[in-house]
């Protein structure tokens, strides 16, 4: 079933549509979606090396204006929209004690969270909430999903073909390391 899914994703990943889905998916992810832009990036630029950089970019431009609605979300929604996206998560009894320490690091929470698995609408919402400087929160967004995305295409477009064996001989496994990352990334949400 994995080997149907892969080889699915890298089909579809070199149709032309795809970096519209990338942008949608990159753009849900940072304010409402739970599923990372990488799942779709990396087998996109498996499929068409020559296009990784444009992929890290389009993926870029979707993360950071997502981001921007999450912002907005905690800045004039965060009762109706923010807060249940933040319970669902776990958050909402540590909201008050959070947000007298959000700005404090506010930057580093930003960075954090746009660079690792941690899920960066957590981040995006609180940092509207908490009424962090949007012009922080924008400058910080984009060196963080700029190092992620940049980095991943730039190791793939190098060390493409390699890479795609080493997926394609243990996807089982990185399918599990995947999940494990994703849920891990959840948990310390929920419990941190």
């Amino acid at each position: 079933m994995l080997r149907a899914l892969y080889d699915w994703t890298i089909r579809m990943a070199d149709r032309p549509h795809a970096l519209w889905v990338l942008a949608v998916i990159s753009f849900a992810e940072s304010s409402v979606f739970p599923i990372p832009p990488d799942v779709l990036m990396i087998p996109m630029i498996l499929a068409r090396p020559s296009r990784a950089w444009l992929i890290a970019a389009v993926a870029l431009v979707s993360s950071v204006l997502g981001g921007m609605l999450g912002y907005a979300i905690g800045a004039f929604a965060y009762e109706s929209i923010g807060q249940p996206i933040l319970t669902t998560l776990g958050k909402d009894e540590a909201m008050a004690a959070f947000n007298t320490r959000f700005n404090d690091f506010g930057f580093w929470a930003v960075l954090t969270a746009g660079v690792t698995p941690f899920p960066y609408k957590v981040i995006t919402i609180m940092s509207g909430w908490t009424a962090m400087p949007l012009g922080t929160f924008i400058a910080t967004s984009i060196l963080a999903r700029s190092l992620r995305f940049f980095l991943v295409a730039g190791l793939l477009w190098k060390f493409g073909a390699p890479i795609r064996d080493f997926i394609e001989r243990r996807l089982g496994l990185l399918t599990i390391l995947f999940v494990l990352l994703l849920f891990g990334g959840f948990y310390l949400t929920r419990y941190m």
